[in-house]
């Protein structure tokens, strides 16, 4: 079971994402109707950051080529992208933002 690492306030705001760095890697967290969802924010297609792209419900658009991705899941939703990103668990914890690898 992977452990929850602090990344800082828990300060995503509703309807928008953000990147942060969790033991070297950029994870993307986007905050869904109060519900947060944390992502890999490396798009598969080329490496753009997901986090920088638009947030539409539960999916995000690569801001760089317009593939699109379930923030829930990280499954694939439109191309060019072929593979899922990676999803993690996050919570807020004593107003920190928590992340789980």
């Amino acid at each position: 079971m992977a452990e929850f690492q602090s990344v800082g306030p828990a300060e995503v705001e509703d309807g928008e994402a953000d990147a942060f760095e969790v033991d070297g890697r950029k994870v993307a967290v986007a905050n869904i109707d109060g519900s947060l969802y944390a992502f890999d924010d490396t798009c598969t297609h080329m490496g753009c950051s997901l986090a920088q792209g638009e947030l539409d419900g539960t999916s995000i658009e690569c801001p760089c080529h317009g593939s699109r991705f379930d923030v829930t899941t990280g499954s694939v939703l439109h191309g060019p992208a072929t593979d899922p990103v990676e999803t993690f668990e996050a919570k807020v914890e004593d107003g920190d933002l928590q992340i789980a690898l």
